[in-house]
């Protein structure tokens, strides 16, 4: 009986799974691409793939704990999923959910090539239904100025991943609904980046809490260069600007994100993807090009994105063990 009293005091001091925040998902997000970028790595350095698979290994612990935590939220607390949906900013992040499963289809595709497939097909759908509901919403009109942050673009990346991930799915039609996945990423992401670089410039700035969002806006460069040179197998000038320009858009983002004044907390995960997505990029690009600056710039890029998701990783668990994280 005291036992059972422990534990029931122990989950109360961790919190409720009602404050399970959507944006976590991004976790899994960012060490998918961890996992990606050290198998590129081993290509270009001729690293171990131990780290690859062990990150690999937690962000698909982490999908199915996040998904069970999530359900369970969804079962127990509708009204609260329902708000945190139809919210205009946080309601992004349920893109991560999607965007996760198609970067997971890359990491199990590497021990199992089916099971792989059938987790990018059902992404591919959930990705492009998700991006419809989005973009839709926003045409309804009637939105504040002050809402349009860079977390929008989240859905909208989501479909360049499509292409990331299933550039080389063997499906008769895989090729054109990659293609059209990047059509769609691409000019919305377009669209919509003018959109929050004119709010980031003319208006107030971003809250503390949504200051590491605005790495998001590289994501875009970055995933777009993968999934474009993933369907075409090479890398054209077009692809190196894509490149080039993201890696210019990190290094101005850096020292306004990464700033011990900005408290910790779930929303510091927005980070880990889009700078995943820009060593992936560093290391596929360094393999191209016969370049010991890009070579060095890859190695750098994953050796700090190592770092960061390191110290994200042990901060949100010592946030979820002395009970930060899941309150209110």
């Amino acid at each position: 009986m005291q036992q059972t009293m422990a534990i029931i005091e122990k989950q109360r001091s961790l919190g409720s799974v009602q404050f399970l925040p959507v944006n976590l998902f991004a976790s899994v997000m960012g060490i998918s691409g961890l996992s990606l970028a050290w198998r590129e790595a081993n290509k270009l350095f001729g690293t171990s793939t131990v780290i690859a698979d062990i990150s690999g290994i937690v962000a698909i612990v982490m999908f199915i704990v996040l998904s069970v935590g999530y359900i369970f939220k969804w079962a127990l607390y509708p009204e609260k999923v329902k708000n945190e949906f139809m919210h205009p900013i946080s309601g992004n992040f349920f893109g991560s959910i999607t965007v996760a499963m198609l970067l997971l289809s890359s990491v199990v595709g590497h021990y199992n090539e089916v099971f792989g497939q059938v987790i990018w097909i059902i992404g591919t759908v959930l990705t492009l239904v998700l991006s419809y509901v989005f973009v839709a919403r926003l045409l309804n009109g009637n939105h504040e100025p002050g809402n349009i942050v860079p977390a929008l673009l989240v859905p909208v990346v989501g479909t360049l991943d499509i292409s990331v991930a299933g550039g080389t799915m063997p499906f008769p039609w895989a090729h054109e609904i990659n293609l059209m996945s990047l059509a769609i990423g691409g000019i919305i992401a377009l669209v919509f980046f003018t959109l929050i670089l004119y709010r980031l410039i003319h208006q107030a700035p971003l809250p503390a809490g949504l200051v590491p969002s605005m790495m998001i806006m590289i994501a875009p460069f970055e995933v777009g260069f993968l999934g474009l040179t993933n369907l075409q197998q090479r890398i054209d000038s077009f692809g190196s600007i894509l490149f080039y320009f993201g890696l210019f858009l990190f290094i101005v983002l850096f020292f306004k994100v990464f700033k011990k004044t900005i408290p910790f907390s779930a929303s510091w995960w927005a980070v880990s993807f889009p700078m995943a997505a820009l060593s992936n990029a560093a290391l596929k690009y360094a393999l191209f090009v016969d370049s010991w600056l890009l070579i060095a710039i890859s190695g750098l890029l994953l050796a700090l994105l190592s770092i960061v998701l390191v110290i994200l990783f042990v901060r949100t668990l010592q946030n979820l063990f002395n009970g930060k994280l899941l309150r209110g």
